[in-house]
């Protein structure tokens, strides 16, 4: 009995083409919105720091912007590399972005840990040891999703998921500094809850797009979103205390 799977080369082309126009259209839609939250929330205290009479940063904070700011540009060059059908030049980028991932990963952790050494935690946070979950679980998350991203590189449909709900990972640290007052009342919440609104995008699209769920979108996403609260959890353990305590005494 044949399969009643019906594929994409079964379907006429030009609902093929259609579909490949609403995919690209997610894609590049949701990388722009991706950099303008994060240019909003980071706006006052970085990009646009000269305006705001921010103080000086670090070195180190210099750093960790550049690479954060060029993760977000491969992510448009690459998602518009494959909407213009260049999928050749969007592969050898892909070593340029394990780079940068890497870079991210390295220096994301080193600045979460002298952040915590001198007590500098957003307003409404909990104590520096505490927080350090937030970010240094940020890390770990977009690490993992990264690393399942090039593993399945080969793999499109899930390569591009898993690529998209890495760079979400990272996405609280910019909600977290939205201008909006509701932020800051309400605190961690809020932006993680802002930033999962774009996970909820995704599988809204997934929805509409394949009449069903992807796994790498369902999987992906609720690792994100579980690890928010997990984070909490295990900051307020005796434990994770010790182990933030020993941890920050090797920075400076």
């Amino acid at each position: 009995m044949k399969s009643l799977t019906v594929g994409k080369d079964s379907l006429p082309p030009k609902v093929v083409i259609i579909e490949k126009r609403r995919e690209r259209l997610f894609y590049t839609g949701m990388a722009v919105a991706i950099v303008i939250t994060v240019f909003a929330g980071f706006a006052r205290t970085y990009y646009l720091r000269p305006y705001f009479g921010t103080p000086p940063l670090t070195p180190l904070l210099h750093l960790h912007g550049i690479v954060f700011t060029s993760w977000l540009i491969l992510l448009v060059t690459q998602t518009v590399l494959v909407a213009a059908n260049r999928t050749g030049i969007h592969r050898r980028l892909g070593m340029a972005g394990a780079v940068i991932a890497v870079l991210l990963v390295l220096v994301g952790c080193t600045t979460a840990l002298v952040r915590a050494k001198i007590a500098d935690v957003p307003p409404g946070a909990p104590s520096p040891l505490v927080f350090l979950t937030i970010p240094l679980g940020d890390m770990l998350v977009f690490a993992s999703l990264v690393a399942a991203g090039f593993y399945f590189r080969r793999r499109g449909d899930v390569h591009k998921r898993l690529m998209l709900l890495a760079t979400l990972a990272i996405l609280p640290a910019a909600t977290a500094r939205l201008p909006f007052a509701f932020i800051q009342q309400v605190g961690l919440l809020a932006s993680f809850g802002l930033a999962d609104l774009f996970i909820v995008a995704c599988l809204l699209y997934d929805l509409m797009a394949r009449g069903r769920l992807h796994r790498a979108t369902v999987w992906g996403g609720l690792l994100i979103v579980v690890s928010h609260p997990l984070r909490l959890v295990i900051g307020n353990t005796q434990a994770w205390l010790s182990f933030a305590t020993w941890l920050t005494q090797w920075v400076e």
